[in-house]
This record gives C-alpha cells, structure tokens and sequence, in this order.
C-alpha cells in the first residue's frame, strides 16, 4: 500500500554550486569550492564548478524540465558569493536578480519553491577571516538571509537554513575531504557549533522581519549507525558514529542540549570556548519542518585512532571504521542500498524527539551506471523501494510531508567531479545537452498516479 494523503510534495532537488556555473558572471565573488577546486589533487581529475551544467544561463530550459516532470515542489539553495560577493557589505544586485528570476519562473509554471540559503559554497573571504570556525560568520550568515528574504520573501515561503551542517563541519573542517579542505578538531567542532547558531539566529531573525505564511526549517543528513557485529566495542563505536553524524547535531537542534557522551567522544580535541551562554536556546528555536537528506546506512566498526595523539587528532578521528559493508547490493559508488534504513531514520528521529516538526525528505537518490537508452533501471527501482519506506514512516506515525528525489541533473558532485551522475536527466557536459533518463518518466508517472 503506498497512497499518499492530498497535498503531500513531490520534488525534485539541486544546488546552486553543483549546477549553476558562471563563477565569474554579475559580480559573483569567489567560493571556498572555488578555491578548492584550484589546489591540485583535491577533486577527482581536476574538474572544478565553473561551468558545471549553466544553469545560470539555461535556467529556463530545466524550470520546464520541472514541467515535464510534473512536480509540485523544487529545492534549490542560493549561493551566497553571488549575492554577497565578499560574504559581507554590498549587495549584488545582478545575483539577486537571477534568484528573481528562477523564483518567478517556477511560479509561473505552478512549481512551489523550496529556498536552500547555504549548500556549502562559503565566500572565501569569510573563511580567510575563519571561515565557520569563527562566531562572526554565524553573524554574517544572519545579515545574507535577510537580504534574500527582502528580495525573494514576496515569492519564497519555505526557507531552509543550512543543507547538511555535518558535511561542512565535519567532512570540511575535520577530514579535509571537502571545501574548505581542513583537517582539525576542534576548528570543526567550532564550525558544527556556528553552523548550528548561525542556523538559530537566522529563523528568529527571518521569523521576526517575515511574512505570516513563511516556513523555517533545516535540512539534516541522517543515516543510521549500524555496528557490525554484537561485540560491545563495536556497539560502542556505533555510537560515537551516531554522535559525531546525527547527534551533536539532532540534539542541540531538538532537545536544546548537546548529548551527554560529547566530552567522552570529543573532550580532548576541543575547551568549548566556541560556546556560549544562551547559545543552545538560539539553536533549539522551533521550526516549522525538518528536513532529512538519506542515502544508506552507515555500518561501523571499532577501529584505532589514526593520530595516537589527542592533541593533534581531527574531529572525525574518533576510533571507528565504516568501510566494512554488508553482502547486499550497491550503487555505483559503492553505497549499500537498504532502503529499511530510510524508515529507520524517520521513525528513529521521531521516538527520539516527539516533539518533531513535519518532515520531508529532501534528498533521496542513486548513481549508476548509464545503459543505452538511459534505460536506467537500478534507479527506478532504488526510488520505488525507497518510495515505500518513507510510506512504512509515514504508516508508523511520521508527520511526512514530501519527497525530493536527488538530483534533477546530472552535475558536479563536490571531490569526485563530473564523475558520478545522480541525475533523473542525463546532462552532457560538452554540449549542454539534456536528456532524461527513464527514472525520469517513471517518476512522472509516479507522481501522475499519486494525484
């Protein structure tokens, strides 16, 4: 059984780093991907976003791929260099004017925008001035959100805050594996706290200068920690795994607290100078909805410290391994597909924190190789699976309001370049050329029964 109630949401969703290009067009300023894109080796054979799929210049053409698709709902995010060149002080009138735009086109065509403010593309003016170890930034970021709500705020009621603060603290603060390309502990444990205020203050802020009918949320990527076996030093490194993904995160958000196993996992890499008194008020604010970004169970193991000095370990460098994998199928990144997983986060959040607000997935989706024809169906039936277990949420109490497949495009996918394609529509990157993929026209017709 997978009927879903009137007005549930179906989307699709993109960033502005990964698809809009023209880094250099309308004032836009430099990003940290920007700069990271230029240290040699940092991502996969020296691609970069610079031209990525041009959405800045073809973004009429893919608001009517949206048409064709039958969405009701699109998630983009906003790039914040392209708005503030430098992160702070004037205002780019020409980017804010593309963001026009877009979000009139996807009015006029019936389609319902999901604003992303932060999808990790940081000015790097601001990080040559710390970047998100510092608090300033978290202020910064309050000044940029409501420059785009006084522009977009007539169009825009559903505002998201940050996409995946774990990503930019953890992955580019601790492991160096993302934009900014920093390897620290507790810089990133100082970055997840700003993210997570900068985050607090913004929903008040927009709140407060707002309009009856806006929405605030955050997007958070969640993934269940599984040990690998019963021994109990794996069960215990599941759980430093579920802190340092889900909970330093979840909690302060949801229950106004950091967990209590925080100084046990992280208490050596970091003094907490970074926090302050009221700050976990301003994190915990209410919102409206959350959003869940799901790929696949994350399956652990107790490993060593790869530092065996605390002094100098990263954040992320916390005694576990997570490259065991069970015997099941994978996509072609090698990612587990469990779908049972995706039931398990939403209703796992749920028992968690009962005071949940209404939840979306926001980010759902696969990579695999291309067949001729593009008769891709892997993906098909990674998004049908997938599809009947945010319903088995839903059917277990989940406030589930809609679903965002990942991706609409094919597009630069952040260390491994152009290399994987997420992508409902097959882009080629020479020409320009789109072509949906028959995911494409299954998701249609899913979305065309549903109605």
């Amino acid at each position: 059984m997978t009927d879903f109630p009137e007005g549930f949401r179906w989307g699709v969703a993109t960033s502005s780093y990964q698809i809009e290009g023209a880094v250099d067009a309308d004032g836009r300023g430099p990003s940290i991907w920007d700069a990271f894109g230029a240290v040699p080796g940092a991502i996969a054979g020296g691609d970069t976003g610079a031209v990525a799929c041009d959405h800045y210049h073809r973004w009429a053409e893919d608001l009517d791929l949206l048409t064709a698709l039958g969405v009701d709902s699109y998630r983009f995010s906003v790039a914040w260099p392209r708005v503030q060149p430098t992160g702070k002080g004037p205002v780019e009138q020409r980017g804010l004017d593309f963001y026009r735009r877009l979000v009139e086109g996807m009015r006029e065509r019936g389609v319902e925008p999901f604003l992303t403010l932060y999808h990790w593309d940081l000015p790097q003016a601001l990080e040559e001035e710390g970047g998100w170890r510092s608090r300033e930034t978290a202020l910064r970021f309050v000044d940029y959100a409501l420059v785009v709500q006084e522009a977009l705020g007539d169009l825009v009621d559903h505002w998201t805050t940050f996409n995946e603060p774990y990503v930019s603290a953890m992955v580019g603060y601790g492991e160096g594996r993302h934009a900014p390309g920093a390897k620290e502990g507790h810089g990133a444990l100082a970055a997840a706290h700003h993210l997570q205020l900068g985050h607090g203050l913004a929903v008040r802020a927009l709140r407060e200068a707002g309009r009856s009918s806006h929405r605030f949320g955050i997007v958070l990527n969640q993934s269940p920690s599984v040990p690998t076996s019963d021994d109990p030093a794996d069960v215990a490194a599941a759980r430093r795994h579920d802190l340092l993904l889900r909970r330093q995160f979840t909690d302060p958000i949801f229950g106004g607290r950091y967990p209590a196993d925080y100084d046990e996992v992280f208490g050596e890499l970091t003094d907490k100078s970074f926090r302050h008194d009221g700050d976990l008020e301003v994190i915990g604010t209410p919102l409206d909805y959350v959003g869940i970004n799901y790929y696949y169970r994350q399956h652990v193991t107790a490993a060593p410290h790869r530092d065996p000095d605390p002094a100098t370990r990263t954040a992320v460098d916390i005694g576990i391994d997570t490259t065991r994998l069970p015997d099941v199928p994978r996509t072609g990144m090698g990612w587990p597909v469990e779908p049972q997983g995706l039931t398990e986060t939403l209703v796992g959040l749920k028992n968690r924190y009962p005071d949940l607000p209404p939840v979306y997935v926001t980010e759902n989706g696969c990579v695999y190789p291309d067949t001729p024809g593009f008769d891709d169906q892997e993906r098909i039936e990674f998004l049908r699976t997938h599809l009947a277990a945010a319903h088995e949420a839903m059917a277990a109490g989940v406030d589930l309001r809609g679903y965002f497949a990942w991706s609409l495009l094919d597009n630069f996918e952040w260390a491994h370049g152009y290399k994987h394609r997420f992508g409902l529509v097959h882009v080629d990157y020479a020409t320009q050329q789109r072509t949906p993929r028959a995911s494409f026209h299954w998701y249609r017709d899913w979305i065309a029964g549903k109605r």
